[in-house]
């Protein structure tokens, strides 16, 4: 019989709450820095996240993988979503390293070791241009998060 993946954007999974979401999902606690880096995107996704994108800087980096980038269209937004990539990880089973900028409302930075996850205003987006220093993302923004 063939198993059916489970992937957090698909329309199954948008008729339930996050905490049902996350039990459904596998843990993360023994996962790839690329399930990790996929995960954080899907939380970033699941709360409006604008223009997300996933690099890989394996071999250009020597503090991460993968670096998972999003912009929050406020203050209060950036917050949220650096909020939600931390509880829905943890309801995974996989706490993060550290939070820097928690109390800033224009950049957050979430370490999980292999992943770090940036949530950016907008401006703060444009100013540090992170996206031109990645390169290619290796995963594009959907249609509805652009």
């Amino acid at each position: 019989m063939e198993e059916k993946m489970i992937n957090a954007t698909s329309p199954e999974m948008q008729n339930l709450s996050l905490e049902e979401q996350a039990k459904l999902l596998p843990p993360l606690t023994d996962a790839e820095a690329c399930e990790i880096a996929e995960a954080a995107h899907a939380a970033l996704y699941n709360k409006k996240a604008r223009n997300i994108k996933i690099y890989r800087v394996e071999g250009n980096s020597d503090i991460a993988d993968y670096m998972v980038v999003g912009t929050g269209t406020s203050g209060t937004h950036v917050r949220a979503l650096a909020n939600e990539v931390d509880y829905m990880m943890e309801l995974r089973g996989l706490k993060c390293k550290n939070i820097e900028g928690r109390d800033n409302s224009s950049w957050i930075l979430v370490d999980y070791g292999t992943v770090i996850v940036h949530v950016l205003s907008r401006e703060a987006r444009e100013f540090y241009n992170l996206d031109k220093l990645y390169g290619a993302p290796v995963a594009e923004p959907s249609e509805d998060n652009e």
